[in-house]
């Protein structure tokens, strides 16, 4: 277990970084072009009505008043409402986020079902020509944004072989089948990036471990290769992984934008998306700090997590 004093500490930078995460997000908001009370109040609203409405929201206040002001209602869960739908941004972003939440978590699984395999063959057979091609298809996948993977798969897939849908969602409450078939492109689209890191994070030290001594001890009880490979050298060749997944987590959640967007899904990435379009200024100040909130916390758990399995980390 952690120590107290590493964890309280850990917890006052957390909260500093909270604070200028929130603080950049509200001020690059505010520096944006257009006004919001022509959204609510139209082009033909006179400037008596709009200077009205500015001093009822609040909007000639100086910066870091305002900023204040809408810290502490974030605290209280309280975003505000959306000034082109009329529907708390709260409200708005709880019923994205569990499309965003599975997008997430099938795309880990994607990425670590086909990284195992993967990164074994390679380790296994290093500097053959079987690992040279994997290292390839890596740095491959590594190399190619995800949208344009997305656009490849969609036309291989949906429009030529027409076995999984291009865009839609269904929700596990009405078909359990069907949303595991909406969600299975865009899991892939987003976690094969994913994949090349972990490969070569696992082919790395699972090389590395199977030159350790205990390793050659084994060899020498007669145990056979395979045996080696996944009872004795996996395991502790997994902790970086398990390190890079629970980092990783927080970049696909921005990653997550590009593809809901590509794929149709009614996420919390689409939501921003299309609030910017409709120049809906709290609803994407919303979503950009439920994304980045979300990313400072994947973060902190992770780092809570090494510092409790790692001693020399509590040590440093």
């Amino acid at each position: 277990m952690a120590q107290p004093v590493v964890i309280a500490l850990r917890l006052v930078r957390l909260l500093l970084v909270l604070l200028v995460v929130t603080f950049l997000s509200f001020l690059l908001l505010n520096l944006l072009p257009g006004d919001p009370t022509t959204q609510i109040l139209g082009l033909s609203a006179s400037e008596e009505a709009r200077e009205q409405l500015r001093r009822e929201l609040g909007l000639d206040d100086p910066l870091f008043t305002r900023y204040l002001a809408w810290l502490g209602e974030l605290v209280t869960g309280d975003l505000g409402t959306s000034y082109t739908t009329s529907v708390p941004v709260t409200e708005a972003l709880a019923e994205r986020l569990p499309v965003t939440l599975e997008l997430l978590v099938a795309a880990q699984l994607v990425a670590l079902g086909l990284a195992l395999p993967i990164g074994v063959a390679a380790a296994r057979r290093a500097g053959r020509p079987l690992d040279q091609a994997l290292t390839a298809l890596s740095f491959g996948l590594l190399s190619t944004p995800v949208f344009v993977l997305g656009v490849l798969l969609i036309l291989v897939f949906a429009v030529k072989w027409q076995v999984l849908p291009a865009t839609g969602w269904t929700p596990i409450s009405l078909d359990l089948g069907w949303n595991l078939t909406s969600v299975l492109l865009p899991a892939i689209t987003l976690g094969c990036a994913q994949t090349a890191v972990y490969a070569r994070l696992l082919r790395t030290d699972l090389i590395a471990t199977l030159q350790e001594d205990y390793i050659t001890l084994a060899r020498a009880r007669g145990l056979s290769p395979r045996r080696i490979l996944w009872r004795h050298a996996l395991r502790p060749s997994a902790i970086s992984l398990v390190t890079a997944v629970g980092l990783n987590l927080g970049a696909l959640i921005g990653g997550a934008v590009i593809i809901e967007t590509l794929f149709g899904l009614p996420g919390v990435g689409r939501l921003i998306v299309d609030s910017i379009f409709a120049r809906d200024y709290l609803t994407v100040q919303g979503g950009v700090v439920l994304i980045s909130v979300g990313y400072v916390l994947v973060n902190f758990a992770v780092d809570l997590v090494y510092v409790a399995v790692d001693p020399r980390i509590r040590r440093a």
